[in-house]
């Protein structure tokens, strides 16, 4: 494969920031900026599978994995969510302060066009369960300011703005209440900041809920196809629907669970699964519609697509079953960067 013949990346969802954060091992700047062997996504990873930058997210694990009565995992306390996660959006910027301009923070459309056009990895800060913020929503204003640009209300366990979808299959995305009082002030607050609303872990009566309320498009970062793979995270034809009518966005998920027939957390699982997905989707809500959510980092991928440096994989897989290169810059990058710029617009 030649350099002109990558197709540049722009990603929904990577969980490096967590693995960086998580991980013993010292100095995790230099270990992203220098490349290491753990995970999925370092500095040279990225360049070599033409991952040119993505949505890096800040999500506080559960304090224990022991389910709750109800079946949840259960949720962080606001002062330990906040600590966390100021912990990891400073690993961001210590990380952008060390790379010598080789990743940049982006705040705008306009900032990952030319931090792509210079070689630079375009990371945009994301929540994944808003746990760090209060009922008062103060500091959701002040993480703002710091360059939060994409929030996603949940992760797959209740807070006090929504109940998250449980991992559940075979299942419907029905499951449990929607929106709380707490959740529909903090939607329309994201959408006077211009904060994209990622709905990839809400369940489907939040889902509506958001849909009803908002006035931006509807975006599910790292989320698949419920008809081909009937999984509780994934998105029904209905909800495909309501993306499309909005102008939104479905970024493709890699975990094999999530695009399996059977559900199954096999690396052992073809690319051509996910190239199912995209067809599905682009078939019944437009191209336009579709993009890419890895989950680097926080799922189990296809064993033969390793890490970031072996993306190209299911690229040549996409050009394999019939998408040219004006198709294939669409889903890798374009329609990531139309739908933040229309998100984040004055």
């Amino acid at each position: 494969m030649t350099t002109d013949s990558i197709i540049p990346v722009f990603d929904g969802h990577n969980d490096v920031l967590l693995r960086l954060h998580m991980s013993s091992q010292p100095d995790p700047e230099k270990r992203f900026i220098e490349g290491e062997k753990a995970g999925h996504i370092d500095l040279p990873r990225a360049r070599k599978g033409g991952l040119a930058g993505g949505l890096c997210a800040i999500y506080v694990p559960s304090p224990s994995h022991e389910l709750d009565a109800n079946g949840d995992y259960p949720t962080p306390s606001h002062t330990d969510a906040l600590n966390t996660t100021l912990a990891m959006a400073s690993l961001l910027a210590r990380i952008e302060r060390k790379s010598g301009g080789a990743l940049r923070i982006c705040r705008t459309a306009g900032d990952i066009r030319a931090a792509m056009a210079a070689g630079a990895f375009a990371s945009v800060l994301h929540i994944e369960g808003a746990e760090a913020v209060g009922p008062d929503l103060d500091e959701l204003y002040v993480l703002h300011q710091a360059g939060l640009r994409t929030l996603g209300p949940v992760w797959s366990r209740p807070n006090i703005f929504a109940y998250g979808v449980p991992f559940r299959f075979p299942s419907s995305p029905d499951i449990g209440a929607g929106l709380t009082d707490s959740g529909k002030a903090l939607i329309h607050a994201c959408n006077e900041l211009k904060i994209m609303i990622d709905l990839s872990h809400m369940n489907e009566q939040g889902f509506w809920d958001i849909a009803a309320i908002s006035d931006a498009p509807l975006v599910a970062s790292h989320s698949n196809a419920h008809a081909l793979c009937p999984h509780s995270r994934n998105l029904t034809d209905k909800q495909l629907d309501a993306i499309r009518d909005t102008g939104g966005l479905v970024g493709l998920n890699f975990g094999v669970s999530f695009f399996r027939e059977d559900g199954q957390k096999n690396p052992d699982t073809a690319v051509e699964g996910l190239v199912r997905h995209v067809d599905y989707i682009a078939e019944r809500i437009g191209i336009e519609h579709v993009a890419l959510g890895s989950d680097f980092d926080g799922t189990t991928i296809p064993a033969a697509m390793r890490h970031a440096g072996d993306l190209q994989i299911l690229v040549e897989a996409l050009r394999k079953a019939g998408y040219d290169d004006a198709a294939l810059r669409k889903i890798g990058h374009e329609n990531w960067i139309d739908v933040l710029e229309r998100s984040w617009a004055s």
